[in-house]
């Protein structure tokens, strides 16, 4: 057997046995620990008896050992549970159900307004939590049985809760913006502030399809039956409900584009942020303060679960010669550049579909990277971006895997909105709900593609 065919074999078998073993239900951090345990043991028999050169040894898998490491040692992965506090803290500061009826008020006359109110929501709490479960079920909670009352179309108004409140995974303070930036060893900062505009633009694009579902079908998205006259009493009050998660956007964000702090340290102003908002909403006690932490905790520790398994089975994979096949393959894909991009795009969109974005930006993200650097891309960085071309592939990516959690069979807001959803709506108007947001979702991806310089202008500017 050849050493060559042999790594594919290896490499594909390694990928093929962790996706069966997902499907079975077992938790994701074991099944990548077990896979890349029962390789590391193929790999070493391999070498043994077939004549082919991993090179793995009880010396090489221990390496994993400094791995972990360095992991737990990362100060930037410090900003994680401290954005999921932040988060978690604001669920319970009840600014969403505020924000919710002064903005009905304010989009009141025009077709589809409480629609575009759930996603202006989507994005502020977007930008002030980065939660995406809490903002989809918040807003799951608060509009829904409103839009449903209002006459709204069942999959119109249940795919539009679901792809306002999955903003939260890419909009900064992104938790996914995080994990890439130490995957590929670029900054946060950049990242954060390369994800703003293509941000904007998925919101708007959002907002703009409301608006023309509304013309198209006026049925659909109707007029609230007591429409307030529009004056400067509505405007006053709803920009007053929008000034608590303003004020906390400008602190945690704004300290990082200024160069005030650096994202862990503007996460830890932000989770202080969070409890003073809720103290002023007069809702913070002990109660409130230890089950953020525990649920904190929690979700932290499932995090860096996946984090430690992931190491091991990215070691194994890359001492099976996984860095050598992903290059050979994405060598013989034609039409340079622009082909490799498009075959990168389409495997980790369908990836979605079955894997988590922990998953694929653990394990694809680095083993697909060097070979984009490689490319000769020429993105452009103004002279002042690190690493353009990485910067602006990792945002590429965060929007591609955005899709994710709107794709079934393991799409996490179609879970959450079945937790939520009145008895009347069916998972059949939830998958066509969501129909259109992932095609919206899919033209970002293709501006953004088209025009790098909407991720790497505002990283530039902040920094001169």
């Amino acid at each position: 057997m050849e050493v060559e065919l042999a790594q594919y074999i290896l490499v594909f078998a390694m990928f093929g046995t962790f996706i069966a073993l997902l499907m079975t239900g077992f938790p994701i951090a074991f099944v990548l620990g077990g896979t890349g345990c029962l390789f590391a043991v193929i790999g070493y028999l391999s070498d043994l008896y077939l004549g082919t050169t991993t090179g793995i040894d009880f010396n090489t898998i221990g390496m994993v050992v400094n791995r972990v490491y360095k992991l737990m040692s990362n100060w930037v992965l410090v900003a994680v549970p401290m954005f999921i506090f932040m988060g978690i803290m604001l669920e319970h500061a009840g600014l969403a159900e505020r924000m919710m009826k002064n903005m009905q008020a304010l989009f009141g006359k025009v077709r589809g307004g409480l629609a575009i109110s759930v996603a202006l929501i989507g994005i502020i709490l977007a930008a002030s939590t980065g939660i995406m479960g809490a903002s989809v079920t918040l807003l799951g909670i608060l509009a829904l049985p409103l839009m449903l009352r209002q006459g709204y179309n069942k999959a119109m108004a249940v795919g539009t809760v679901g792809a306002s409140g999955t903003l939260g995974i890419f909009i900064p303070p992104s938790i996914m913006l995080v994990v890439m930036a130490d995957q590929l060893a670029i900054s946060v900062g950049d990242l954060f502030m390369g994800a703003v505009i293509p941000g904007l633009i998925l919101g708007g694009l959002y907002v703009a399809f409301i608006l023309v579902y509304g013309l198209v079908n006026p049925k659909g998205a109707p007029l609230p039956p007591d429409v307030r006259p529009l004056s400067w009493r509505v405007v006053g009050e709803a920009l007053l409900s929008l000034l608590p998660p303003a004020a906390l956007i400008v602190i945690v964000l704004g300290s990082i584009f200024a160069g005030l702090a650096t994202p862990t340290e503007a996460s830890g102003v932000g989770a202080a942020g969070a409890m003073l908002l809720v103290a002023m909403q007069r809702k913070l006690n002990l109660k409130v303060i230890r089950e953020a932490a525990v649920e904190t905790f929690q979700v932290t520790g499932f995090v860096f679960g996946i984090f430690v398994g992931a190491r091991f089975f990215a070691l194994v994979l890359r001492l099976l010669g996984g860095d050598d096949v992903i290059d050979s393959l994405l060598a013989k894909i034609p039409f340079g550049p622009h082909g490799v991009l498009a075959v990168i795009i389409g495997v980790v969109f369908l990836l979605g579909f079955f894997l988590d974005w922990i998953e694929i930006t653990l394990i694809i993200l680095p083993l697909v990277a060097p070979a984009v650097t490689r490319m000769g891309l020429h993105i452009n960085g103004f002279g002042v971006v690190e690493q353009p071309e990485l910067v602006w592939f990792a945002v590429l990516m965060a929007l591609v895997l955005q899709t994710s959690f709107l794709t079934p069979p393991v799409g996490f807001t179609i879970f959450f909105l079945q937790g939520v959803v009145p008895k009347e709506v069916r998972l059949e108007d939830i998958y066509k709900g969501i129909i259109p947001y992932v095609v919206l979702q899919l033209m970002a991806v293709t501006v953004i593609l088209l025009w790098p310089d909407l991720v790497t202008w505002l990283p530039s500017v902040a920094y001169r």
